[in-house]
């Protein structure tokens, strides 16, 4: 009889821990150790759910709100959604053929790649890029395929050159991701249109996580590549969540906005694997996103406060730099000049002074030699992370 690891599947196994787990691993060996790290290394927001969306949660739970949702995701929550991408993203998106609802981005994400994709076919994306976009790629049979960004003028860029050089006829759709995680980059207007020109005349599909898009700073706006043009909107697929913008990452809720014929395809694939979020908890998101916006303002300061904090804190450094992030709540340090892997940099940061960053390595090969530093916790835990990482990177 055979062993029964030999009956896991190929595409199980070509997966990886994230980069976040595989280093969660050591911080837990460090604290059996009886040693106390602090963390900047969580992309998870320590701001509540704002007490209006809350409270329209517990309103749909006392009104019975608790059967199977509608697959395509309940109709008022499909409503507010399109709204929200007229009023914010200057889009028109039907919400009874175009909108679907989504047990978060992750979800859609997958969602959309078990739509489009074949086997064997490459999906492209920025190196470096968020860690965990590669396995849902290879879970729908196709290959990841990096492009290389560069650093210019202090921020990560993504050319169409580039785009062109790792092209192949293999690739069959383009994973962007703005404000972009790692990095901090917010694409800008003519950065878009080049990218978006790529796609259009290699025949791609393109996949648009935007899901820090309410979270930028001094002020730079982010641009939906779906609103560039008609052209690019037939080829776009929007994907979004609540999780950032409201901080309601344990909710789980997030939708995508894409032409019908996709839509469809996509909803085909919801059919099979989700009923989608709980009833109660699209009715709470459609209060998010239809109700007022004061919140996001706040929260969106506040991370610029913490920004500030970064920035302050790691100034005058001798052997690193910072590159300010546009947005999100990563930044990203440039610790090159060192002379050392950007994951020993990491270990010594733990070991030597307690202190949890990832290595910009595990996000890929354009990133080896920077850190990644969230300021997605404030407080005490940032204000005593950053003296410890200030001390670590101080005696590189």
């Amino acid at each position: 009889m055979r062993a029964l690891s030999a009956a896991i599947s190929r595409r199980v196994e070509e997966l990886r821990p994230t980069a976040v787990n595989r280093i969660l691993a050591e911080v837990k060996a460090f604290e059996a150790e009886g040693r106390k790290p602090v963390s900047l290394m969580r992309g998870e927001p320590d701001l509540k759910t704002p007490p209006h969306i809350v409270e329209a949660a517990f309103e749909a739970l006392r009104n019975g709100r608790t059967g199977y949702p509608d697959n395509r995701g309940e109709p008022r929550l499909r409503e507010a959604v399109a709204a929200k991408l007229a009023r914010d993203n200057d889009l028109n998106y039907d919400p009874g053929a175009e909108i679907l609802v989504t047990t978060g981005a992750t979800f859609g994400i997958q969602t959309a790649l078990t739509s489009i994709v074949d086997l064997r076919d490459e999906v492209m994306l920025p190196d470096p890029v968020y860690d965990a976009y590669h396995s849902p790629i290879r879970l729908a049979g196709a290959v990841p395929r990096a492009v290389a960004a560069k650093v210019r003028d202090g921020r990560f860029t993504l050319t169409a050159e580039a785009l062109e050089r790792a092209w192949n006829p293999a690739c069959k759709a383009l994973l962007l991701n703005t404000p972009w995680n790692p990095v901090g980059t917010v694409l800008r207007r003519d950065e878009l249109e080049a990218i978006a020109g790529f796609v259009l005349k290699r025949d791609m599909i393109l996949l648009s996580d935007e899901i820090y898009e309410a979270i930028t700073y001094d002020g730079v706006r982010h641009v939906s590549p779906a609103s560039l043009s008609a052209e690019v909107r037939a080829r776009c697929v929007l994907i979004n969540s609540l999780s950032k913008t409201y901080s309601m990452t344990g909710w789980r809720v997030g939708y995508v906005a894409a032409p019908k014929v996709l839509a469809d395809a996509m909803l085909l694939v919801l059919q099979q694997s989700s009923r989608g979020p709980a009833t109660f908890v699209q009715d709470a998101a459609a209060v998010a996103l239809a109700g007022p916006q004061d919140c996001v303002a706040e929260m969106q300061a506040e991370y610029a406060r913490r920004r500030a904090l970064v920035m302050e804190a790691l100034s005058g450094l001798r052997s690193v730099r910072l590159l300010p992030p546009e947005g999100g709540f990563f930044a990203m340090v440039d610790a090159r000049a060192a002379g050392l892997p950007s994951d020993v940099v990491r270990r010594k940061l733990l070991a030597e002074h307690g202190v949890v960053v990832v290595d910009g390595a595990a996000y890929g090969e354009a990133a080896e030699g920077t850190l990644r530093v969230s300021f997605a916790g404030g407080g005490e835990n940032l204000k005593q992370g950053l003296g410890r990482l200030r001390e670590g990177l101080a005696r590189l």
